[in-house]
């Protein structure tokens, strides 16, 4: 027969598993609270205080069945509910721009600290305490190394609209060609009606690192005569620029 002794837990251990949640949730939230991401400091907390409560109550809350002839105890089934049913709200932190998909590191933040909340209403403390601090020199750490490598391997979005003349695309491509541009799109409109030939939408692509070193390249396609509007994407920004605004102004 198993020890009740097992199914007890004291106030002062719940008090203590129920704050060190909070410490650990608290500080992954804020290096997503710091980058301005959609889940931040509270979020990470509730569902880390969340998933420490139903691992408690999972282990501890129904101890007054134990002994009962017909009851199976089984601290993992509630637990097994949370893994599965955080998804929800990591897929509502993910969202999708054009090319650009952001949020898939805050959602995997938040898969993590339900995880730890677990572990820590598991009274799992050094397992949870050492994927804490991995977890923040993930974020912390491997984030400055991860741009270092992928940020000169992004593609910005370039589309200019332009009216077709006799070598307006050749003009425009002589100053995009020396970045490493290339096109993905042309499209046209001829029902426009409008003298000087139709309207087109040149879509280009080029790497972030040399939109970035040569910011006056659009300017010089805003002054080739027939551009009528430039916009551009880099690929870590979540909005499109409107044509108005300065040239890489120094937003990410």
């Amino acid at each position: 027969m198993s020890n009740p002794a097992v199914w007890q837990i004291s106030h002062w251990e719940l008090t203590m598993r129920i704050l060190f949640a909070l410490v650990v949730g608290g500080l992954i939230g804020l290096e997503r609270e710091y980058g301005q991401h959609s889940a931040g400091f509270r979020t990470h907390i509730l569902v880390c205080l969340g998933s420490a409560l139903i691992m408690l109550l999972s282990i501890y809350g129904f101890s007054a069945f134990v002994g009962e002839a017909n009851v199976r105890a089984d601290p993992a089934r509630l637990a097994a509910q949370v893994i599965s049913g955080i998804g929800f709200l990591g897929a509502g932190t993910i969202l999708r721009n054009g090319n650009s998909i952001s949020g898939l590191t805050t959602a995997a933040s938040l898969w993590v600290v339900a995880a730890l909340g677990l572990a820590i209403g598991a009274g799992f403390y050094y397992g949870a305490l050492l994927t804490a601090f991995l977890v923040l020199v993930c974020l912390f750490v491997l984030n400055k190394l991860e741009k270092s490598f992928s940020g000169k391997r992004r593609m910005a979005e370039v589309t200019v609209v332009l009216q077709e003349t006799g070598g307006i695309i050749r003009h425009v491509m002589g100053i995009m060609s020396p970045l490493g541009a290339s096109v993905t799109g042309v499209s046209s409109d001829t029902d426009a009606g409008i003298p000087g030939g139709p309207i087109l939408q040149l879509q280009l692509k080029v790497k972030n690192m040399m939109l970035e070193k040569h910011p006056e390249i659009i300017g010089e396609l805003r002054l080739i005569p027939g551009v009528q509007q430039v916009n551009y994407q880099l690929a870590d920004s979540k909005s499109r620029r409107k044509p108005s605004e300065d040239p890489l102004s120094g937003e990410e």
